[in-house]
């Protein structure tokens, strides 16, 4: 794990990084981790858990998990989703 992290922080270039990403996920994993940043990003601006869930063709518990990273005060992915907001 830590030679994929590694690898991972050493791409600066978000056209390598997407290179990288079709290269390693398949492409149902890759929609999958699309599919719950999405919907993390969708609870981050206030939508409702049953509206994403609706919206998304999704689980109220795949929602719930995604509400529960957001919540966690360490989490990385809600530090990332609120600049990535704040540049909109």
């Amino acid at each position: 794990m830590k030679g994929l992290i590694k690898a991972l922080c050493s791409v600066t270039d978000e056209s390598a990084m997407e290179k990288l990403i079709h290269e390693l996920l398949t492409e149902r994993e890759r929609e999958a981790i699309t599919l719950r940043w999405e919907l993390m990003r969708q609870l981050k601006v206030g939508k409702t858990q049953r509206a994403i869930a609706e919206n998304l063709h999704v689980s109220l518990c795949k929602v719930t998990r995604g509400n529960k990273i957001l919540k966690d005060k360490n989490s990385i992915s809600s530090d990332l989703l609120e600049k990535e907001l704040s540049n909109e």
